[in-house]
């Protein structure tokens, strides 16, 4: 598997020389930039660009020369913050300026948090002494063993011309083909993330599902990523080298995952990472080894009050995805079946908040289908791009923009008195203990919590709602922690992305419902301001308890006054939601109805009518007096006739 150099998408590459005055700094861009020793050298050199031929990869490399002196240390900063790799000068005749890197330089790029690839150069090897004859690796191998950041470290001299354009070919080198993601230098092992890439890749190219690519795969897979065949030769010099050190990377079939795997280790070792990045790019990743966004056709122009879905074709995909790891057939996958079905992503998506105990589970802990897909109908519309890019990391091998779909503004919906939506998103609102997340573990099955735990972050349940008629929604609870609310609010189209508003309060206890009324009310003056009115239920919780008679009372008044439905009862402790999921379900498609309209609103909306009608009745007596005008000078005309 002979490497090419891996194509990158910048373009270009900025290096930052900086060390110790006199180390050599300005002799060494001038070497590089003349090609040519250099005669009279400026003391901080202008910056200098390396054309893109310079170099194999054809990407430019521009130089910034520094100052160490303390006036311009503040310019020497910015540059180091503004820089893709740094190129760290010693003299090799000054043992203080070799000392200096260890003890001032590199700590200092640590202070200024500069995380940038590092290439050490040692300068004016032409005027080393005899006795200062150690070997680089014997030097440098203590420093890089406690300053991994250091890529490469070279030995050069401006004056012979000795290795000069290798110092700046290993800076751009590290930024277009980093090690950092690919390798652990400590483990000495590919990272996982490296490893779950090219497992994927891997894959892709088994195309008869062998779990070994052939001879035939191989040299596919050779002619799609550097563009030119392998000789029979060289496949056989392959699979021995593979063979040799790694006995099961190589079967009767052909190369295994552990010999591809091997192989890629092999390259970057002998520090051919431009090849395994060659690869990796060419099946679509980034530095940070995840699909970059020109594989990823995610739908990008949508107004606020629209969001993104999973299309059918996605859920064919998925039910067929959850038959191939519900293994024993019981309807269910277990959490180690899903690890399996994410190995070949960057990670697991659904490890954290807010995907990790937003579904509902069994008693074992699996995830039935309706839950599986559940958390992708979440993600999809939380992070259409990590929804989108998951896909395709577990198999997904079809044009991907067929994959989501925008659904219709919210706004269109209203007018039309109907949403069409699969998911909807319903902002539960409330203040403390009123019984939100009570709602939200009822919602997914949970039994009621006796002891009261305050909800910290964003709190997500989603799950399938059956309608009649057999027909399926998905339906999307987050809590808005009351010391969330102002926060939230604050923003103008805060309730855009929102298809329901429910209110809960605790209907036995009377600051529970004036603290309810409080943000209802926001909420309605909101919708109106923005024009992203929202419809609103009431829920009145904790049912089992005796009601505050004034809170019943009020209610039913507020509710009425806004013209929302009155409150629901429910008591989660006894088990009774009161069919309260269908109910948010059937307000979400019927989205005209349920606006709360406040004093203010029904009077701009009656000023909003008269100005209308008035310019109706302008305009039609406009229309009626150039009609009369219309008639009179007819008759004129007929009468001047007939005179």
């Amino acid at each position: 598997m002979p490497g090419g150099s891996g194509s990158s998408s910048r373009a270009g590459v900025r290096v930052v020389v900086v060390g110790d005055r006199g180390t050599g700094k300005s002799s060494l861009i001038s070497a590089a930039a003349t090609e040519s020793v250099p005669e009279k050298v400026p003391p901080v050199h202008p910056p200098t660009r390396l054309p893109p031929d310079f170099y194999p990869d054809r990407v430019p490399v521009t130089i910034i020369d520094t100052s160490s002196s303390l006036e311009h240390r503040v310019k020497l900063n910015e540059e180091l913050k503004r820089a893709d790799a740094v190129v760290l000068t010693y003299a090799c005749n000054q043992p203080i300026t070799l000392s200096r890197l260890s003890s001032y330089w590199l700590p200092e790029f640590r202070h200024l948090e500069v995380k940038v690839p590092v290439i050490v150069a040692g300068c004016k090897l032409d005027l080393r002494g005899e006795n200062h004859a150690t070997s680089l690796e014997e030097v440098m191998g203590p420093i890089m063993q406690q300053f991994r950041e250091i890529e490469t470290c070279v030995e050069c001299s401006a004056t012979t011309m000795i290795q000069v354009p290798d110092v700046f070919y290993y800076a751009q080198k590290a930024v277009l083909h980093p090690t950092a993601p690919l390798f652990d230098h400590d483990e000495q092992t590919l990272k996982p993330r490296c490893v779950r890439a090219l497992k994927r890749i891997f894959i892709l190219c088994d195309h008869d599902m062998d779990g070994a690519l052939s001879d035939a795969e191989l040299n596919e897979f050779q002619v799609k990523c550097f563009n030119a065949p392998l000789q029979p030769a060289e496949i056989v010099g392959v699979k021995r080298v593979v063979q040799e050190k790694q006995p099961d990377g190589v079967n009767d079939l052909g190369l295994t995952l552990n010999g591809f795997l091997f192989l890629h280790a092999l390259f970057i070792e002998k520090g051919r990472l431009e090849t395994t990045w060659a690869v990796l790019r060419k099946f679509g990743y980034g530095d940070d080894l995840e699909l970059r966004d020109d594989f990823l056709p995610v739908p990008t122009k949508h107004a606020p009050d629209q969001s993104a879905e999973l299309a059918s074709e996605a859920v064919e995909f998925l039910h067929g995805i959850f038959g191939l790891y519900d293994i024993d057939n019981d309807g269910a996958v277990r959490p180690a079946e899903l690890e399996d079905l994410f190995l070949t992503a960057p990670e697991s998506p659904w490890d954290e908040s807010p995907y990790k105990d937003a579904a509902e589970t069994t008693a074992m802990g699996n995830l039935t289908l309706n839950s599986f897909l559940s958390k992708w109908a979440l993600m999809t519309l939380l992070d259409p791009r990590r929804s989108l890019a998951n896909l395709i990391y577990i198999g997904y091998s079809g044009d991907p923009a067929a994959l989501l779909r925008v659904t219709r503004r919210r706004s269109a919906d209203r007018k039309k008195q109907r949403s069409e939506r699969n998911v909807y998103r319903c902002f539960v609102f409330g203040p403390k203990k009123a019984g939100k997340s009570a709602l939200l573990n009822s919602f997914l099955g949970r039994p009621f919590a006796e002891n009261y735990t305050p909800t910290t972050g964003e709190q997500y349940a989603v799950n399938v709602v059956d309608q009649i008629g057999g027909i399926k929604k998905t339906l999307v609870l987050q809590e808005i922690p009351e010391e969330r609310v102002k926060k939230v609010l604050s923003n103008k189209e805060a309730l855009a992305a929102c298809d329901v508003a429910v209110f809960v309060y605790d209907s036995s206890e009377e600051y529970s419902w004036k603290r309810t009324k409080e943000q209802l009310m926001e909420v309605a003056r909101l919708g109106e301001d923005s024009g992203y009115g929202v419809p609103c239920l009431l829920i009145a919780a904790k049912d089992d308890l005796k009601p505050y008679t004034i809170a019943v009372q009020d209610s039913a008044r507020v509710s009425q006054e806004l013209g929302i439905e009155p409150p629901i009862p429910v008591s989660m402790k006894i088990g009774d939601p009161n069919n309260v999921f269908s109910r948010i379900i059937k307000t979400a498609e019927q989205p005209h109805l349920n606006i709360p309209e406040t004093e203010t609103g029904r009077n701009r909306k009656r000023y909003r009518h008269l100005i209308s009608s008035s310019l109706v009745f302008v305009s039609v007596g406009a229309a009626v007096a150039v009609v009369g005008l219309a008639a009179y000078r007819a008759y004129a005309a007929r009468r001047n006739t007939s005179g």
